[in-house]
């Protein structure tokens, strides 16, 4: 099983959402964690809406503060598309993918919904690679 980390600033919606459709897509494949290199302090009320569109429950996650003592620990490191790259060392990990998402947040429902879709087709494609 390999461990992956879902990275953004934030970790409070896209993140956040990919290790929701990862833990609840997996097959026993792969291991799913969050964090962010500045996170809120709480998930993104439109993510969890539009998660539990899908039958997701990510209510219960709460942001985290990326550890960078614990990158050796992570096989894959996916940021979501925010910049991390400036800010954090986990990109000279081996499997660094940055998968270039819009951020929905301010955004209509709408934009939460189209991000969400792409995620989870992402995180499918990540399941069937693995």
């Amino acid at each position: 099983m390999k461990n992956v980390l879902f990275l953004c600033v934030g970790n409070s919606c896209r993140s956040q959402m990919a290790e929701g459709f990862a833990r609840h897509h997996d097959s026993g494949v792969l291991e799913a964690h969050s964090a962010g290199t500045m996170p809120a302090s709480f998930v993104a009320p439109k993510a969890v809406d539009v998660m539990a569109e899908k039958g997701i429950d990510i209510s219960h996650q709460s942001p985290k503060q990326l550890d960078p003592a614990q990158l050796p620990d992570y096989d894959i490191l996916i940021s979501m598309g925010c910049g991390v790259q400036d800010t954090c060392p986990a990109v000279y990990l081996k499997d660094f993918i940055d998968w270039g998402l819009d951020d929905p947040m301010g955004q209509p429902v709408e934009k939460y919904r189209q991000v969400r879709d792409e995620i989870e087709r992402l995180v499918l494609g990540l399941l069937e690679n693995e």
